[in-house]
C-alpha cells in the first residue's frame, strides 16, 4: 500500500481558482495535478490518465464506471466536488476499495433552490432578451417583452429532497404559490412542512401545473421522466425550471413542445450532455436560457465545497474516513 499521494483534480472549472488556498492545503498532502477530460471519455483510457494519482477530486462528469476501476491502479477516494453521484459506480468502486465522498446537502441548498427560480424568473419576465435590447440601443420596443408573474400561480416542484425542500419554501412563502409536490419517498407531513400538498402521482401535478420546478436526482426509475406523454399532459402555456440534471427530460420531446408552443418557456442548468454547445436545439428557442451548470457558483458555496472536498483528502491521507462518505468501506481507513 502507498504511503505517497498524488492528487488529481478532474473536470472542474471552479475548485481552487476563487480560494487558492484550498490548493495550498492540498500541495501539504502530495502532487496535486489538474485535468480536463471528455465527459464522454471511456473507463480504460481514463483510467489510464489517471494512473498513478490515488486521490480523485471530481466534478459531475466524467464517468467513473466498472471499467475504469477494473483498469485503475490504487484509488483511495473519490471526493465529489458537489453533491450528486451517480457519475460513479458505487459497487465497483466498493470492490476496488475507493471511498466516495460528497458535499453535505446542506452546502448546496441556498444555492442551487435559489438559481432555480432566478432562471425562472428571468424565462417568465422575459429579462434576459429585454437586457439585451437597451444594449442594442433599442429601449423604445420595451413592449415586446410583456411577461407573465410567479406569484399566486400554481407550481409543481418534482424532487422534494435538500434543494426541492428550499424551491417550495420560497415559491410557498415567497411568492404566495399553491405549491404541488411529487416525491414518493417522501410524506405528505414531510412535504406540508415546506409548505406543499403531496400528489401522489405524477399526472395531478402535469395536468395542473402553471409552473414547473424539476429538482430530482437522477436515478435508474426517473430516466426521461418528462417525455413526449408527459409534456401532452401538461398545461397549454406551462413554464419549466431545471437545476437537477438533464436526463430527467428527453430533449426531442422538449423541442417538440417548445415548438408547439405547449411550453411557454424552458429555463435550464443542466443537460444531458454536458458541456452545452450554441448549436443545442434548446438555443434556437427565444424563450429559452441556459446557463452553464452554475447553479452552485455563489462564493458561499464554492468556499464551503472546497474546503469539504480539502477535508476529505486530508483525512484519508491520515486513514480516517471522510464525513458523508456514500461509499465507506475500504482497507485504506482505520
Amino acid at each position: 500500500m502507498s504511503n505517497e499521494h498524488r492528487i488529481a483534480i478532474v473536470n472542474s472549472s471552479s475548485f481552487g481558482k476563487i480560494f487558492p488556498d484550498h490548493l495550498e492545503r492540498l500541495n501539504k498532502l502530495g502532487e496535486v495535478k489538474s485535468f480536463n477530460v471528455d465527459s464522454e471519455i471511456d473507463g480504460k483510457s481514463l483510467a489510464e490518465t489517471l494512473n498513478g494519482f490515488n486521490v480523485i477530486i471530481s466534478s459531475v462528469t466524467p464517468f467513473f464506471t466498472q471499467e475504469f476501476f477494473e483498469h485503475k491502479d490504487e484509488l483511495k477516494l473519490i471526493s465529489r466536488h458537489g453533491i450528486g453521484y451517480n457519475n460513479i459506480d458505487l459497487e465497483a468502486a466498493k470492490e476496488h476499495d475507493t471511498i466516495v465522498s460528497i458535499v453535505p446537502a446542506l452546502v448546496e441548498r441556498d444555492a442551487v433552490a435559489e438559481n432555480n427560480v432566478t432562471n425562472l424568473l428571468s424565462v417568465m419576465r422575459q429579462t434576459a432578451p429585454a437586457a439585451q435590447r437597451v444594449l442594442d440601443d433599442k429601449w423604445e420596443e420595451r413592449a415586446e417583452f410583456v411577461g407573465h408573474g410567479l406569484s399566486g400561480k400554481k407550481v409543481g416542484v418534482i424532487g422534494v429532497g435538500n434543494i426541492g425542500s428550499r424551491v417550495v419554501e420560497i415559491l410557498n412563502y415567497g411568492f404566495r404559490c399553491e405549491v404541488m409536490a411529487y416525491d414518493p419517498y417522501k410524506s405528505a407531513m414531510e412535504l406540508e412542512q415546506f409548505g406543499a400538498r403531496k400528489v401522489e402521482e405524477l399526472d395531478e401535478l402535469l395536468e395542473n401545473a402553471d409552473v414547473i420546478a424539476l429538482c430530482a436526482s437522477l436515478n435508474e426509475g426517473n430516466y426521461h421522466m418528462l417525455s413526449e406523454a408527459q409534456f401532452g399532459k401538461m398545461k397549454d402555456n406551462v413554464y419549466l425550471s431545471n437545476t437537477a440534471r438533464g436526463a430527467l427530460i428527453k430533449e426531442e420531446a422538449l423541442v417538440a413542445a417548445l415548438e408547439s408552443g405547449k411550453v411557454a418557456g424552458f429555463a435550464t442548468d443542466v443537460l444531458e450532455e454536458e458541456p452545452g454547445r450554441a448549436n443545442h436545439p434548446y438555443l434556437s428557442f427565444k424563450n429559452v436560457l441556459m446557463t452553464p451548470h452554475t447553479s452552485a457558483y455563489t462564493m458561499e458555496c464554492l468556499e464551503g465545497m472546497g474546503d469539504k472536498c480539502v477535508t476529505d483528502c486530508e483525512d484519508i491521507v491520515q486513514g480516517k474516513l471522510p464525513g458523508t462518505a456514500v461509499q465507506a468501506t475500504s482497507r485504506y481507513v482505520n
